[in-house]
């Protein structure tokens, strides 16, 4: 461990380049104008990985993007590892919220005094991307390793990876491996090694509310004519409790999670919340319900947009039509899909005024749970201790990986782990999106302890 450490602190130039060289890539899967970058993002990865000595194939998937798939022979009979990142990255969104242009990567001190790199893919998932390549250079350097590698770095996962999906399912003997491991989640805390043991699974919902032929007179009508946005926002409100905890007829809402407690006051930082605002579920007088009750064994609904009429075009007006999309979270194991369709029925029946409610579900993906002593996960668990020099824990992620399921479905005796260097601070898929550097040399000094390991 020692050594590998060493030799990965040395590598922190060749890090900061390669990553620099990858963030430089506005590489959006199916934007329009973006083909260029997401193209050059994808040879970019097959030029680094080819560089390392991986033989390469590159597959133009179902929904566009390129699968960059890559294997290294290891022993005759040895164990196979697949190691998973990808490439595509989310939008930077406004530019003027960024404090560094988000495609130039760039080192300050964060507010905390520690050194950050910022920019668009930092973390997710390019800083993973950068971290395989660390790792396997510091096996190189020291010793090497046994194992059959294959490396999977897809191109679409932001935009719901619908191409790797199908990949899986024609061909899924390239993706067969003893250990699977994906680097798209994160630690607690920086510093703080853990294994992500369960995901949620998801959907996504559309709906509309209508009461009007057409919108209205507000002098002449309002008072009685029925305002679209007001029923929608009625409706929307119904899924929630006096105190913010989601409601959904007919689905139980009340799970207790079971493993490591999430801090109401890391969670307040982690999350950003402004001076004075309560975590939902907080100011319940009976008690306050555990924010991993919250984000990791129970349904949530985000309303990810609202349309009605812009604001800027505002006029005197009862608005006929409002309409939303929700974004629904469930804990692994339970039926996404299912809950979905109860979201829709809730709605229709909360639903004031005789409004006309369309509620759909437009998609929906399981969710995924792992056994962190399963001997793969353990042995990762371990490395990640002897790299952190702290005890390895274990945490609920709140977002989702569909890949997860899909490959496990795909290969049912294969071992999948969690990980890599997405912690809090990281602010994905916002402004200013970061990653600590220590984090990149600490989790790659953990992978290549792994490889050489698990032979």
């Amino acid at each position: 461990m020692t050594a590998l450490n060493e030799s990965i602190r040395n590598d922190r130039e060749t890090i900061f380049r390669q990553l620099s060289e990858l963030v430089a890539f506005n590489s959006v899967h199916d934007e329009e104008g973006l083909e260029d970058q997401t193209k050059g993002a994808s040879q970019w990865v097959k030029s680094a990985l080819e560089e390392a000595g991986v033989s390469v194939e590159t597959i133009t998937t179902a929904d566009g993007s390129t699968a960059i798939l890559g294997e290294r022979k290891g022993d005759e009979g040895a164990k196979t590892v697949l190691l998973y990142s990808h490439y595509d990255v989310v939008p930077a969104g406004n530019r003027e919220a960024w404090e560094s242009d988000p495609f130039t990567l760039t080192e300050r001190a964060a507010a905390d005094g520690t050194t950050r790199w910022y920019g668009r893919g930092a973390a997710d998932c390019k800083g993973n991307v950068a971290m395989h390549l660390a790792a396997l250079r510091a096996v190189d350097n020291n010793g090497g390793t046994k194992v059959n590698l294959k490396y999977l770095i897809e191109g679409s996962e932001e935009r719901g990876g619908e191409g790797l999906s199908q990949l899986i399912k024609d061909r899924p003997e390239l993706f067969a491996a003893d250990a699977i491991l994906i680097a798209d989640a994160g630690n607690a805390a920086v510093g703080q090694p853990t294994l992500t043991t369960s995901l949620r699974g998801g959907a996504q919902i559309g709906v509309q509310v209508d009461t009007l032929a057409s919108a209205v007179h507000s002098g002449q009508f309002g008072g009685a004519a029925p305002d679209a946005a007001k029923a929608l926002m009625r409706a929307i409100d119904s899924l929630s409790d006096e105190y913010g905890r989601t409601v959904i007829d007919g689905v139980d809402t009340t799970a207790e999670w079971s493993g490591q407690e999430y801090p109401a006051d890391a969670f307040r930082a982690d999350a950003q919340l402004l001076e004075g605002t309560k975590i939902m579920g907080e100011d319940d007088p009976a008690g306050a319900t555990p924010v991993a009750n919250m984000v990791w064994s129970r349904p949530a609904i985000t309303v990810t947009g609202f349309t009605s009429t812009p604001v800027a075009e505002a006029v005197n007006a009862v608005p006929a039509t409002a309409s939303a999309q929700l974004n629904l979270r469930v804990p692994a194991g339970a039926d996404a899909a299912a809950i979905a369709d109860a979201v829709c029925d809730h709605l229709r029946a909360h639903t004031p005024w005789g409004a006309h409610v369309k509620a759909e579900v437009l998609e929906a993906n399981a969710g995924f749970s792992t056994d962190p002593e399963k001997p793969a996960a353990a042995l990762l668990g371990e490395c990640l201790t002897e790299a952190y020099g702290t005890d390895t824990a274990a945490q609920g992620m709140g977002g989702s990986i569909p890949l997860t399921t899909e490959l496990q479905e795909a290969h049912p005796n294969a071992e999948i782990a969690l990980y890599g260097v997405e912690e809090p601070k990281c602010t994905i898929h916002s402004a200013n999106e970061s990653v600590d550097p220590t984090e990149i040399e600490n989790i790659a000094a953990a992978e290549a302890l792994f490889l050489q390991r698990y032979a």
